[in-house]
């Protein structure tokens, strides 16, 4: 590819060196690659230094406060950015579609939503991670702001949202262990969050009329509210997603994501326990 693509590609990070070979091998069409780390105490910054791409650290607060600083602070060369995280690839039929859209994207457009291929024991699941998730990740760095929610973020858009045609490519290789750990801590946040939105009544009609994103944003107030969410969860991702098509892989990502589930829930009503 032409390394003149004007795309600024930012990577957030903390104790990265497993992944972060692979997503910076992909990038070799990009000449303004920024990580944003949080203080790693691994060879992430090593590794980064090696291969030449601006490295900057900020402590983190959040993934929509973290985006804003790198957005605010790192001064990317190009109006077009893609934001990945380190354990996510770009295919190069993507960045050549990155790369049209930044030279001829319309001046009402301010964000381009992706969807994500999720691999874990090194296969796609496909039916599993409920694909396609949609995730807005290609912005106009003068027409998005973030904001944090939960354990993840939001963001607000000047101009529409349109849909790229390509996939992302989404992998763990830090184990089962580690995505636990990261699970324990997302779902404290996750809880919290619900609890501080509980008052608040859902755009039901979006589930209708709106977008993928709006709709999932609709699913997920509907979950915050049902009893059994774990349950529910399962039953939704393995049965109606068709999650048993992954095989015995399927079966047990389904499990693992409905334990989540379960394990807001309970965090929820530990909150609430000790408030009283």
């Amino acid at each position: 590819m032409n390394t003149a693509t004007p795309v600024t590609v930012m990577i957030f990070t903390l104790n990265e060196e497993i992944h972060l070979p692979s997503c910076l091998a992909a990038l070799d069409w990009c000449d303004d690659v920024i990580v944003v780390d949080s203080f790693s105490t691994d060879r992430t910054e090593a590794i980064c230094r090696a291969r030449g791409v601006r490295f900057f650290q900020h402590g983190f607060e959040g993934f929509g406060s973290q985006r804003n600083w790198a957005l605010d602070h790192t001064d990317p060369r190009h109006s077009w950015i893609l934001i990945l995280d380190a354990d996510e690839r770009v295919p190069l039929e993507l960045a050549r579609e990155l790369g049209e859209k930044a030279l001829n994207s319309p001046p009402d457009v301010g964000a381009y939503r992706v969807r994500r291929r999720f691999y874990l024991w090194g296969r796609w699941l496909r039916y599993s991670s409920l694909y396609p998730s949609w995730v807005v990740r290609f912005i106009h760095r003068d027409r998005v702001r973030y904001l944090n929610r939960g354990h993840a973020e939001t963001q607000t858009v000047q101009g529409g949202i349109r849909d790229l045609d390509h996939d992302l490519i989404d992998e763990n290789l830090k184990g089962i262990d580690e995505w636990f750990e990261r699970q324990n801590r997302y779902s404290r946040k996750d809880a919290l969050h619900e609890l501080e939105q509980a008052g608040n009544r859902p755009p039901w009609s979006k589930f209708v009329t709106g977008d993928a994103l709006e709709r999932r944003a609709v699913l997920k107030a509907l979950a915050a509210r049902l009893p059994a969410r774990g349950l529910l969860y399962f039953l939704y991702a393995y049965f109606w997603r068709r999650g048993f098509l992954d095989g015995r892989d399927g079966f047990l990502f389904c499990l693992m994501r409905a334990m989540y589930q379960t394990m807001v829930a309970v965090k929820k009503y530990d909150a609430r326990r000790n408030r009283m």
